[in-house]
């Protein structure tokens, strides 16, 4: 092995117009890059604030390879602090979610914080006394993160001081959330049902690139819609939850006719074709539109059930599904390692039967027992391991490269099979690593062989 630095010209050439260098994938020093330029700089999704109703309430969680914790103080704020005690540095509180109860007390040395973070008290004070000690320096306090703001009880979180407000960094993909909670008569959704865990064997960039992959539908669940159909057949119908698998199994055509939109920082979203006459076949969706037409007019909660997105992508934070309510949060843990967390929201005011097809969506296409997750988690990790090998260098993104049309604040497919959704990730990730604020600084990386990536090409010998 022989060493070398990452500069910004490293990095540069490591993304292409039409493909991607595979070290992006598996190099650990770019993992650790990431979570500075990326996870250190972006507005993350932290939580829902129906996950901490009460004051004292907490949702222990990560941004990046940071502990944090979404807590409703006293005053009913939302407040997002590192998990750290400034004493020894322990955990104030572990994983998931909890009651701090009036402050929060460290296990180590019993010393006491305000619930906005601010330190309360620590045992033997005297022992203090002539020293540096100082309560209210910060440094004696759970440190906040730099900025915490809230779209529609979505609570986004960024570690650094400065950069575009939550709503600009949202932009095009704001109307995604906006239709979410719009699906409530009363505009608000709360998370609900408890989560589900999927630990992956892979990189976290490549669950982001399969939200949007089409091609990939009708050959990786091959297995699953297959089964669906059978299934249906020995029942002599095909009840929603099978419905839903075997909608993988559309053909080609199917796919192509969807609509791609990607926008700045690396967002977008997935647009399908809304069946208008569901509203008078099913009766779940019926009830649906019933109740906001009696809170919206019959043409808003029209335009509302008609707005048919699939897989919103916030990039860093995940994806919400507006549709069957859902929050796919998606967590790096290393390298080769990615927490995926299902939220399942209800809609205030909607009926049970909508919140209880948004579980079983959950349980069908996202949960550890799903026939239709497995086969992606499958290939995830063939991908992750396929890439370790000499077999080449350079990941593909050809598909419908350079015919992607210009929209407002971004760019749309010209056909729903375009590997438009993948490039505009690659074109956020290489501004994000490229930021100015690290236009000098270096890490030390190990290259195979003799050659290390670097200039206009990056082929590793």
């Amino acid at each position: 092995m022989s060493y070398t630095n990452y500069t910004n010209d490293h990095i540069a050439a490591l993304v292409r117009e039409d493909s991607v260098h595979k070290s992006v994938y598996t190099d650990p020093a770019l993992y650790q890059l990431e979570m500075a330029r990326i996870y250190g700089q972006a507005w993350i999704y932290v939580g829902h604030d129906s996950q901490v109703p009460n004051p004292g309430d907490y949702h222990a969680t990560r941004i990046g390879d940071q502990d944090v914790v979404l807590v409703r103080a006293s005053d009913r704020k939302v407040h997002v602090l590192y998990n750290r005690c400034p004493h020894k540095g322990a955990k104030l509180v572990p994983d998931g979610a909890g009651s701090a109860g009036k402050f929060f007390r460290c296990p180590y040395h019993a010393w006491t914080f305000k619930l906005d973070g601010s330190h309360l008290s620590a045992p033997m004070k005297g022992g203090y006394e002539g020293t540096a000690f100082d309560a209210k320096h910060p440094d004696f306090a759970m440190r906040r993160l730099a900025r915490v703001e809230s779209y529609r009880g979505f609570v986004f979180a960024s570690q650094a001081a400065s950069g575009p407000g939550l709503q600009e960094f949202l932009g095009g993909v704001l109307s995604s959330i906006d239709n979410l909670c719009d699906r409530s008569p009363v505009g608000e959704v709360e998370v609900a049902g408890g989560v589900f865990r999927v630990m992956q064997n892979s990189n976290w960039k490549v669950f982001y690139e399969n939200l949007h992959d089409t091609m990939h539908a009708p050959v990786t669940h091959e297995s699953s819609f297959v089964a669906a159909r059978e299934q249906a057949a020995d029942m002599g119908e095909m009840p929603l939850e099978l419905h839903i698998m075997d909608g993988n199994g559309e053909p080609y055509a199917f796919w192509e006719k969807l609509a791609l939109h990607a926008y700045e920082h690396g967002h977008g979203y997935m647009e399908g074709i809304f069946n208008p006459g569901a509203a008078s076949t099913d009766a779940v969706t019926r009830a649906h539109f019933e109740v906001l037409e009696q809170a919206y007019g019959a043409e808003r909660a029209s335009a509302i059930l008609g707005q048919n997105r699939h897989n919103t992508i916030i990039y860093g934070s995940g994806s919400p599904h507006t549709v069957f309510q859902q929050f796919r949060v998606i967590r790096p843990v290393a390298v080769d390692r990615t927490m995926i967390e299902i939220q399942t929201f209800r809609l205030k005011g909607t009926p049970e039967a909508i919140f209880r097809r948004s579980v079983m969506y959950a349980n069908v296409i996202n949960s550890p027992s799903s026939n239709v997750m497995a086969d992606d988690v499958e290939v995830y990790d063939r991908c992750q391991k396929g890439n370790l090998s000499n077999g080449g260098e350079w990941i593909s993104l050809h598909r419908y490269a350079g015919q992607d049309l210009p929209i407002e604040g971004g760019m749309q497919s010209t056909n729903g099979t375009s590997e438009l959704p993948m490039r505009n990730q690659f074109k956020a990730w290489k501004e994000y690593m490229l930021a100015p604020a690290f236009a000098h600084s270096v890490i030390p990386i190990a290259v195979a062989g003799e050659h290390a990536c670097a200039g206009e090409d990056c082929h590793v010998a």
